[in-house]
């Protein structure tokens, strides 16, 4: 470990602390989620903290929100110890989250969702919700953000992208101190993201300091004062800005460099597996699509937020109808009506919500994996949970699911080892089309090359395979071609010798590259 791993923390700490963290440990059955962590937060800087899925970063929240109680250890506020934290004493300290995961009511507005439990009221002992105070309160929080929706928007018809920036409205309402970002760009288009990198910087000009846990090394890099690095519940290392690599960090995230993302296939491309021809979705019915996807390739699909790539996947899946043009599979003419349709000839969808609709969280890893064919672990009607723990076995080793036992519920697993369990349910059943909607979003650097070779071994194995994806090193990374979207169309089509950051910018804002038309 160098030096700067291993150095007391960067100057900026000096400067008193009102938040510090001695010696918390906090641990489950057979794991060690902290191991004796130390942190010390100063009044207006930025603290990143990276680690993999698993390391610890998700505990600390937990404890510093007042929802789990540390084993051991203290926590200081403005010099006053606690051996735990309260969900009131953290809220009365001025902590506030940004949870990666959406907690948002969407059969209610926006101001409802930023003040929930906590709604202005008026008219006395009539005690009516004041909501013209609400969103008159929201306004200007949105009005910061940059948002391009009112305090009066239903929430259900906003976008991922537009429910985060809620999210992070519903942070900044309270009188915080000290606000913890988790993963708040995973779903933001780029010009969102540079606003919130704005935010940051306002909220540290204004004296409030801020944790910002991101899986986007980059960002980490552009935002942050120091970064703590956390590695199986220990602190592996910390780093001041000036000492932040992307390098630095993966080698402490963990304990390795990397290799070369892109890997070249082992086979020759095969054959047309799935073809789109005029195809028209809900997002964009008078802009048509049309693309061929071949076996033994990782195609990848970029583009903006909005663009229509998640409703085109969809639309092929038999989620969405499909509203004008047709479809194809090995040739011949493929009508999907429904799900079974794509699922009866090997086409698989793992969607970009993992949570809301690739897995179910309270059921174990077996039923997970076996919960789409279950016919095929049933006798007589009856379903063997033997067959089923079999399955379940063969999957785990396969895609190294890191879990005590298949037994375990889905929900307590890492982001990693969901995203592999809702892969491994459509892997057990044969797949020759795999579409992947934002397949490594919020998850870590080690997990996110798992499951890059997952995709390349299904490409080798002759399954043809889709990516959406709007992270850019990832696309450019990853795939062996690139279809670009804009606004519900395919803007160009990039062999590897065209890739490059500016080529897909280009394309995915629609106006095409230079000195050429469209391809």
């Amino acid at each position: 470990m160098s030096a700067a791993a291993t150095a007391a923390p960067s100057s900026s700490s000096s400067v008193q602390p009102f938040l510090r963290l001695a010696g918390v440990r906090k641990s489950y059955p057979g794991v060690v989620a902290l191991a004796g962590f130390d942190l010390d937060v100063a009044r207006g800087e930025v603290i990143g903290i990276v680690g993999e899925n698993g390391a610890g970063k998700s505990t600390l929240m937990k404890i510093l929100g007042g929802v789990i109680r540390p084993d051991r250890g203290t926590i200081e506020v403005d010099g006053e110890p606690f051996e735990a934290l309260t969900v009131g004493q953290s809220i009365r300290a001025g902590i506030a989250f940004v949870h990666q995961e959406l907690n948002l009511f969407d059969n209610l507005d926006v101001a409802a969702n930023v003040f929930i439990g906590r709604e202005p009221r008026k008219y006395g002992l009539l005690n009516l919700v004041d909501r013209e105070g609400q969103r008159a309160a929201v306004a200007p929080l949105l009005k910061r953000l940059g948002a391009h929706f009112g305090p009066d928007a239903p929430v259900r018809k906003l976008s991922l992208a537009q429910q985060q920036i809620v999210e992070i409205a519903k942070a900044l309402s309270y009188d915080a101190r000290l606000i913890i970002l988790d993963e708040p760009t995973s779903s933001l288009p780029l010009r969102e993201t540079e606003k919130l990198l704005e935010v940051i910087r306002g909220l540290k000009a204004d004296g409030i300091s801020v944790i910002f846990i991101s899986h986007r090394l980059h960002e980490i890099e552009r935002a942050c004062n120091r970064v703590v690095v956390l590695r199986d519940g220990v602190l592996a290392g910390r780093l001041d800005r000036a000492e932040v690599t992307y390098q630095k960090l993966v080698r402490l995230m963990i304990g390795r460099d990397l290799k070369v993302v892109y890997t070249p296939p082992a086979v020759a491309r095969g054959a047309v597996a799935l073809s789109a021809r005029d195809v028209r979705t809900s997002a964009y019915p008078h802009q048509p699509v049309s693309l061929d996807l071949h076996r033994g390739e990782i195609l990848g699909l970029a583009g903006l937020v909005g663009s229509g790539r998640s409703e085109l996947a969809r639309a092929i899946f038999g989620i969405d109808p499909i509203f004008g043009g047709s479809l194809g599979f090995e040739g011949a003419p493929l009508a999907v009506k429904g799900t079974g349709d794509a699922t009866r000839r090997g086409i698989f969808l793992v969607p970009e919500d993992r949570k809301g609709a690739g897995i179910l969280l309270d059921l174990p890893i077996a039923q997970n994996i076996t919960l789409p064919n279950l016919d095929a672990y049933a006798r007589g009607g009856i379903v063997s949970a033997a067959a089923e723990a079999r399955r379940a076995e063969k999957s785990k080793a396969e895609l190294d699911i890191r879990a005590p036992s298949v037994q375990a519920l889905t929900g307590a697993l890492s982001g990693g080892n969901q995203q592999k369990v809702a892969l491994a349910k459509w892997l057990a059943m044969d797949p020759q089309v795999i579409i992947l909607d934002e397949p490594t979003r919020g998850i870590d650097v080690g997990a996110k090359f798992e499951i890059y070779r997952l995709m390349r071994a299904l490409a080798d194995a002759g399954v043809a395979v889709l990516m959406i994806s709007s992270d850019m090193e990832e696309v450019i990374g990853v795939s062996d071609r690139i279809a670009v979207m804009h606004e519900g169309r395919i803007s160009g089509m990039l062999t590897r010798d065209r890739f490059s950051e500016e080529n897909v910018l280009l394309l995915a804002m629609g106006r095409g590259l230079e000195g050429e038309g469209r391809t």
